[in-house]
């Protein structure tokens, strides 16, 4: 199937990079680097701050995105990689923020693909509702966050962008898990502190 761009190339250089934005990329590039991968795919790239900085660490980084006008190495789906590469050729996959905007059906798709040209680690990130944070700091004591999750959950409407978030009804973490373990061994699954929409996934294949 092919998918067409959500937003216009402007979307992403225009008030894009937030703090909370920010804060992700830190925690992509944190995961990305633990791996101590050579080559990596990133799918779905955005304005590229991930993509550039881990170039400066002498990584070699590979870029696929749907929409040709953010300048992709491979203008792909993240559904047909292997269309595009053949065999496991890459040791870390950043997929962060992007299978949302998929319908959910093509999930089990895209990390199936994703298994086909990994040879070691995927890092996802995906939307998570429903948790709050609550901050602090005192003096001379590191700021505290504390996350409590909030207990309701809500049907999620389409908004032109997200078809589908975990915390919303019929996608509770515990669905998300089952799925991916049938592809990947998890090594952890996190909120971000800072910003406990973003919720981590770091997967090992289990193909080594």
């Amino acid at each position: 199937m092919k998918f067409e761009p959500q937003v216009p190339k402007e979307h992403y250089f225009q008030g894009y990079d937030t703090k909370e934005r920010f804060i992700s990329y830190w925690y992509q590039i944190d995961a990305v680097l633990k791996t101590k991968p050579k080559k990596v795919l990133e799918i779905g790239i955005g304005n590229k701050t991930v993509t550039n900085y881990l170039r400066t660490q002498g990584i070699e980084v590979t870029t696929v995105d749907i929409d040709e006008n953010l300048d992709p190495d491979y203008v792909c789906s993240v559904t047909e990689l292997s269309n595009c590469f053949e065999g496991k050729i890459f040791d870390t996959i950043l997929c962060a923020e992007v299978l949302e905007h998929l319908p959910f059906e093509y999930f089990e798709i895209s990390l199936k693909e994703m298994q086909k040209v990994t040879r070691n680690y995927v890092i996802i990130s995906l939307p998570n509702f429903g948790t709050a944070r609550f901050s602090f700091k005192i003096p001379r004591i590191k700021e505290k966050n504390i996350l409590i999750k909030l207990p309701y959950s809500k049907e999620h409407k389409f908004d032109g962008e997200h078809y589908w978030e975990i915390g919303k009804k019929g996608y509770p973490l515990s669905k998300i898990l089952a799925i991916i373990s049938q592809f990947f061994e998890i090594e952890n699954n996190y909120l971000l502190p800072e910003n406990p929409y973003h919720r981590f996934f770091v997967l090992r294949a289990k193909n080594k």
